[in-house]
């Protein structure tokens, strides 16, 4: 437990920062699976406007810190090959 009052800061800085990694985190999670529904649909144009988007948001991400830039480019090429294998 937080004693003095820079500890006390610094633990609701830490559930701030938890909070909002959480959130940031979970709307990545969501782009990806909606790439995955349209790659699954076989839709190429909802496909391709979807890898678009969740390129740019996991670009972002690796940015901020919140994922290492190799997983990103790890992430970002195992989207892309998905959306080259459904033609």
């Amino acid at each position: 437990m937080a004693n003095t009052p820079q500890a006390k800061k610094r633990a609701r800085q830490n559930d701030n920062r938890r909070v909002h990694n959480h959130a940031i985190r979970t709307r990545m999670r969501t782009a990806i699976k909606g790439f995955l529904k349209a790659v699954e649909a076989k839709d190429k144009d909802a496909a391709s406007a979807a890898y678009k988007a969740t390129v740019s948001f996991v670009d972002r991400v690796a940015n901020k810190g919140l994922h290492h830039r190799n997983r990103a480019a790890r992430l970002k090429n195992r989207l892309n090959n998905r959306l080259r294998n459904m033609a």
